[in-house]
């Protein structure tokens, strides 16, 4: 314990603001390399979740970035005929999310319904806690609506019980009927960003049919418009839709398949990744540089009390050892700092009410986080193991006498 605690204080710390500096930087490589590693997984989460869509007769909706929308020329009226043609002559996937009801819970947060028809239900394959999958064939306005709650309502709305809320879609009083509970982090990616999630641990998932979307408002009937999904289509066939909906709606849609869409996302994501990965490559060099150069000129200043450890027994293997140990507690701290920066970010979501982003996890993080910080831990180790054998060759070309204690 002494032998290290000489070579922390008089070798490695000999110039503090060099240690500190690498430090900084290693932190910023290890964050950079937390943070790509997290999205990466993100996204091949988002990839695996989406494959589903990801063939051929399938088209997705967005509203065109570069078309001019006038929202307030919109009535109910056409909104109808567009969802009257689209029931008549496709068969289409619809999930709306984004509308937030005040319903108590002992969390406090704000509770998101998220409307979903029978095929988009079956494409998400939902897995639940407890209790049983939805049932899309009920009558509006004569029957409780069989819901799923996410498990930060479960406490408060167990299975079997009622929940009678003036519903966001409708602006009609109903009665929410229990009948299943979704997994913790029950999430859906987006279609066009896959590393993107909104989690469902604070949502209701609400059924719709045809009798409840022809009873919702104006704003339900554009918000599900966004992201409707054709299945089992042609491109000719989701053209004549794009221009149904441009003529009733003055709205212009774009109808991609999924694989399109990945392509457009590709573009700029992979090109942000070479530009992150560029940067940590170059600051994990000037750490390895850094890191063995201070230690090789701290050894040089202190050069007679390095002689006399090695003449009374210090080997070359005790020093790999101390060498190790040294870089592994820096490493180890920064480690730390970003486990309690990701950490704090997650708990952030539950201080702010943030539903959509509030997850639940050991310690706050959830699996994503955990499997980031293992690569930033074998990044470490491979930055460390570099250090350390590189300065190890180096010490030993220092030639080493009894003529330095003169």
């Amino acid at each position: 314990m002494r032998i290290l605690q000489f070579f922390i204080t008089r070798i490695f710390l000999k110039r503090w603001i060099l240690v500190l500096g690498m430090i900084i930087l290693l932190f910023l490589a290890n964050y950079l390399s937390f943070t790509t590693a997290r999205s990466i997984i993100s996204t091949f989460q988002g990839y695996q979740e989406i494959e589903t869509l990801n063939k051929e007769g399938t088209f997705i909706a967005n509203l065109d970035p570069n078309s001019e929308a006038d929202f307030d020329k919109i009535n109910i009226d056409d909104t109808q005929k567009v969802y009257e043609y689209l029931n008549k002559n496709y068969t289409y996937a619809l999930q709306a999310d984004g509308f937030v009801t005040s319903l108590h819970n002992k969390y406090e947060m704000k509770v998101s319904i998220s409307y979903i028809n029978e095929e988009a239900y079956k494409i998400n394959q939902f897995r639940l806690s407890q209790g049983n999958h939805l049932n899309f064939n009920y009558k509006f306005n004569n029957e409780k609506i069989p819901v799923l709650v996410g498990a930060g309502l479960a406490t408060n709305y167990p299975i079997g019980s009622n929940i009678e809320i003036t519903d966001p879609a409708t602006q009609q009083l109903v009665i929410l009927k229990v009948q299943g509970v979704l997994k913790e982090n029950t999430h859906r990616s987006n279609f066009y960003a896959p590393n993107s999630k909104n989690y469902f641990n604070f949502s209701i998932l609400l059924p719709v049919n045809e009798e409840f979307i022809q009873s919702a408002g104006l704003d339900f009937h554009v918000n599900g418009l966004m992201d409707i999904a054709l299945l089992d289509s042609t491109e000719e066939i989701a053209i004549n839709l794009k221009v149904h909906i441009q003529e009733n709606l003055g709205l212009e849609f774009n109808f991609f398949n999924q694989q399109e869409n990945f392509n457009y996302f590709e573009d700029y994501y992979v090109y942000s990744l070479k530009i992150i990965c560029t940067i940590t490559f170059i600051l994990l060099i000037i750490i390895v540089c850094l890191a063995t150069w201070n230690t090789l000129i701290s050894i040089r200043l202190m050069i007679k009390d390095f002689t006399i450890n090695l003449l009374v027994g210090l080997s070359y293997s005790k020093l790999r050892s101390i060498f190790y140990r040294y870089f592994g507690i820096l490493f180890s701290i920064n480690l730390v700092i970003l486990f309690v920066i990701t950490a704090f970010n997650r708990y952030g979501f539950w201080l702010r009410k943030d539903s959509i982003f509030a997850t639940y996890g050991i310690f706050g993080l959830i699996s994503m986080d955990w499997i980031a910080l293992l690569i930033v831990l074998f990044i470490d180790f491979i930055i460390g193991f570099t250090i350390v054998e590189l300065t190890l060759r180096k010490v030993k070309s220092i030639p080493i006498s009894m003529g330095v204690l003169k």
